[in-house]
């Protein structure tokens, strides 16, 4: 099965601007496009892009195929046109290549306070009801690949606003039962722009595993104007 591979090329130090490059090699049925990535870096190994993991648990290999925010690990060949378009993740800078500079997710991470508050060192475990427990599904399995922040207008051009992403793992951590940080947060999301969300659900669409963070959200704005987690 043979496929075009259409990938934009772009090394700061020697380019002035990005470019394309074509690519057609003889794929496998059963390849991902990071397969097929790996099989073109066997011949030019210029090509530069993240992988990890393989199997879409790291969210390393995010980056644009065909028009979508994809994983490209997850992303099977033959779910593809013969012609194959792939750039790197749209509204971050570019390092080299597929590989961008996540810098500005990772610093909007750290506003929300990634990580449970407690008022004092507890002195056992922590228990939770199933209940509660449920309330996290949807929300912790979040990789922080970036695509879902990559496909946001509002993040390209708003600095103070914080990523659909970012405000998904907001919600996680203000909703476990564990934490005792939620009018800190409360805080922190009044000053991050989580108004300027216009909800065209591109982030929805763009998420590898199927969550919503356009509903994670609105939940959030709930909170903000009416109080209470739920």
């Amino acid at each position: 099965m043979q496929k075009k591979f259409i990938i934009q090329r772009f090394w700061p130090e020697k380019d002035k601007i990005p470019y394309w490059q074509i690519y057609e090699i003889d794929c496998q049925e059963d390849w991902t496009v990071l397969d097929a990535l790996e099989a073109i870096r066997a011949f030019d190994p210029t090509l530069t892009y993240r992988r990890v993991c393989r199997h879409g648990v790291c969210g390393s290999c995010a980056m644009n195929i065909n028009g979508f925010n994809s994983l490209a690990c997850e992303t099977r060949i033959a779910s593809l046109p013969k012609n194959i378009k792939i750039r790197p993740l749209p509204g971050f800078p570019i390092i080299r290549d597929l590989v961008v500079d996540l810098e500005r997710l990772y610093q909007n991470y750290t506003v929300i306070k990634p990580y449970l508050i407690t008022s004092s060192p507890p002195e056992k475990e922590y228990i939770q009801s199933l209940e509660e427990r449920h309330l996290l599904d949807g929300l912790y399995e979040c990789l922080l690949c970036g695509a879902c922040t990559s496909a946001c207008p509002t993040f390209w051009v708003n600095e103070n606003f914080l990523g659909p992403g970012i405000f998904l793992q907001a919600c996680r951590f203000i909703l476990d039962s564990r934490d005792k940080g939620f009018n800190l947060r409360k805080e922190i999301l009044r000053k991050s722009d989580i108004w300027r969300c216009h909800g065209i659900l591109n982030c929805v669409e763009a998420c590898p595993k199927g969550l919503n963070p356009f509903q994670a959200i609105m939940h959030l704005r709930k909170i903000l104007l009416f109080g209470g987690k739920r």
